[in-house]
């Protein structure tokens, strides 16, 4: 029998604990429990192919939405204000003093608006052409500029959940934009840790810069992954502007994280043009990645983190340090129809993930940039 202090230790087969230096936590990952077999939910298969247009799609052309407005003949990209929005336009009253400091209330304000990517009810992110992608881009910068410059405003999180198993309840192609006169919670945690990695590193030599040359955890994090070979690293698929990579802390199965690595970018409105073509090839090539993993339409939350709104009293050169990027958090673990839970130990320890991130990486980065529907 072999002595276990003179085994030699292999991520891909030993547990071990990973940090996440956006979060401050960790992640338990458990690569030997892909071995175990699976007795418990699965998903339903998912329905066959969706009509182009249906007429009872709240989302669709020319449709009544379920808050009684009709919907225009739109061609492109379409927004509009939500019709059973998360906050109000107009500030909450004055609260009163909290009976008990465990006991606070806060108020918001805000607006929570949708953004059609397309009119055809059949399509997704992975099915848009190259134009759409741009126009669906367009869309987020120009309403990120627009709610930007409503007062009060600290903060515009532009997101998607796609498939009923992310608790979308239409399947047509939309995201939406919720803009806030706070902060939000993960946002707020990961700007602290961008900070603190700021004052305490060193700068680098070969990395992009942060505000006045100051190191930028993103930035290093991504000049990282470049430095390792495609079988060490967890690259998935990068161009001449952005990567998309599994992250070394990822949680989900196959969670992605995008960025641009090329230079410093805070916030959506600061994109180039040529950034942004490359953000809309990125997109479509992670997606279609997606898809072809399990030959589905693959369910995922994605959201984009940035800079808060620079304009507002508590913003300013000390936000300057966030790093716009992308999070892609897909539930699906084996196949199409058996997803992760975040539960028990998830719930009451910290977060624990059975698939390394470098086989998740190998997996994605093995399927074919042309879509399964198309090939």
């Amino acid at each position: 029998m072999a002595n276990p202090h003179e085994l030699v230790f292999d991520p891909s087969a030993h547990p071990h604990r990973r940090w996440n230096p956006l979060t401050n936590e960790h992640v338990l990952i458990s690569p030997h429990r892909m071995k175990r077999p699976w007795l418990g939910q699965t998903e339903p298969p998912q329905v066959g192919a969706l009509p182009q247009h249906d007429p009872g799609c709240y989302l669709c052309p020319g449709n009544k939405r379920a808050g009684g407005e009709q919907n225009p003949d739109y061609t492109k990209t379409y927004t509009f204000p939500n019709d059973f929005a998360a906050v109000l336009s107009h500030p909450t009253p004055d609260v009163p003093s909290p009976p008990h400091p465990l006991m606070t209330v806060q108020p918001v304000h805000g607006a929570c608006d949708v953004v059609i990517f397309h009119p055809r009810h059949d399509l997704a992110l992975a099915r848009l052409s190259n134009d759409d992608l741009l126009r669906v881009i367009e869309e987020w910068v120009s309403i990120y500029k627009s709610r930007s410059s409503q007062d009060g405003i600290k903060y515009v999180q532009i997101f998607e959940n796609k498939g009923a198993m992310m608790g979308c309840s239409n399947p047509h192609p939309h995201g939406q934009v919720w803009s806030l006169s706070a902060v939000p919670t993960m946002a707020s945690t990961e700007l602290a840790s961008m900070k603190q990695y700021s004052l305490s590193t060193p700068p680098p030599s070969t990395a992009p810069k942060g505000p006045e040359g100051r190191p930028c955890l993103l930035c290093d994090y991504a000049d990282l992954e470049l430095s390792f070979t495609e079988n060490e690293g967890r690259i998935v698929v990068k161009n001449d502007k952005w990567l998309a990579v599994v992250p070394w802390w990822a949680t989900w199965p196959f969670e992605t994280l995008v960025l641009p690595y090329r230079r410093h970018v805070q916030d959506i409105s600061q994109l180039e043009d040529e950034e942004v073509a490359s953000l809309a090839d990125i997109l479509s090539r992670v997606t279609t990645r997606y898809d072809n993993l399990f030959s589905c339409s693959f369910p995922y939350s994605m959201g984009i983190h940035q800079r808060p709104v620079s304009s507002t009293a508590d913003s300013g050169p000390e936000h300057d340090i966030a790093h716009l990027h992308i999070h892609f958090s897909p539930p699906l673990l084996r196949s199409a129809t058996v997803k992760k839970f975040l539960v028990g130990f998830e719930l009451m320890a910290e977060a624990q993930r059975d698939l390394t991130p470098e086989q998740a990486a190998a997996r994605l980065r093995a399927c074919s940039d042309v879509h399964y529907l198309d090939g």
